[in-house]
C-alpha cells in the first residue's frame, strides 16, 4: 500500500454485542491493539503512514449501565442537575477508558486514529469523540483523534432522503450538519447545536444482521 502511495487503514474491532461492562471492553481492546501493533512491527509497517480505525471503549449494548445521549433529557429525576452531572461523568469515563487503552498500546509514531461508531446513535458517537478530544491533552499524546463513521454520519441523511429526488437538498443539509458536528468534536468543540431527536436513536444491529 505505502509503496503505491496509499494509506493503510488498520481496522481491528471489538464489537459491542453483549452485556459486558466497560472494564471488560477496555481489557479486550488493549489485548487486540497490542497484538495488532506487534503484527505491524513484525511486517515492518511504516507507522507514520498508517491510520488506526478502532472501536471506542464502551460497555456492551445490553449492559445495565450504559449511558446514552437520551439520558441527558430525562425528566423523571428529582434533581436534574445531579443527574446531568452523572450522565456527563459517564461520557468522560468512556473517554478516559478509550484513551487509556490507546495510550497503553499505540506508538506515538502512528499518524492518526479514527473511530468506528459501533452502532451508537449519531449524537452518542459525536459526544464521545468530543469528550475524548477534550481529555486527550492530559495524556500528552500526539496522534489526532477523529471519525470514520458510517451509520452515525449517514443515518439522518438517508432518512431525510428516503430515495426521493425532491428530498435531496434536505438530505444534503442533514449530512452537512452531522459532518460539521463531528468536525467540531474532533477539536473538542462540539456544543450540541446539531442535535435532534432523530440523531439520538441507536443504530446498533445485533450480530451485524443487516
Amino acid at each position: 500500500f505505502l509503496s503505491a502511495g496509499l494509506v493503510p487503514i488498520i481496522e481491528p474491532e471489538v464489537i459491542p454485542d453483549g452485556d459486558h461492562d466497560i472494564n471488560v471492553c477496555q481489557y479486550v481492546t488493549e489485548k487486540v491493539l497490542a497484538a495488532t501493533f506487534k503484527a505491524l512491527s513484525d511486517y515492518d509497517i511504516y507507522l507514520e503512514g498508517c491510520l488506526l480505525k478502532s472501536n471506542m471503549v464502551t460497555s456492551g449494548q445490553e449492559a445495565k449501565k450504559r449511558v446514552k445521549s437520551t439520558d441527558i433529557g430525562e425528566r423523571k429525576f428529582e434533581n436534574k442537575t445531579n443527574h446531568l452531572c452523572n450522565v456527563f461523568c459517564l461520557f468522560i469515563i468512556l473517554a478516559l477508558a478509550t484513551i487509556t487503552a490507546l495510550s497503553r498500546t499505540c506508538p506515538p509514531a502512528l499518524a492518526g486514529i479514527v473511530f468506528l461508531s459501533g452502532g451508537q446513535s449519531e449524537e452518542d458517537a459525536t459526544i464521545n469523540l468530543n469528550e475524548m478530544n477534550k481529555t486527550l491533552y492530559q495524556f500528552k499524546r500526539s496522534w489526532p483523534l477523529t471519525f470514520s463513521y458510517g451509520r452515525a454520519l449517514q443515518a439522518s441523511a438517508l432518512k431525510a432522503w428516503s430515495g426521493k429526488r425532491e428530498n435531496e437538498f434536505n438530505a444534503q443539509q442533514s449530512c452537512l450538519k452531522r459532518a460539521a458536528a463531528n468536525a467540531a468534536a474532533s477539536r473538542g468543540e462540539y456544543d450540541g447545536k446539531q442535535n435532534s431527536n432523530e440523531a439520538k436513536k441507536t443504530l446498533h444491529i445485533a450480530e451485524h444482521n443487516y
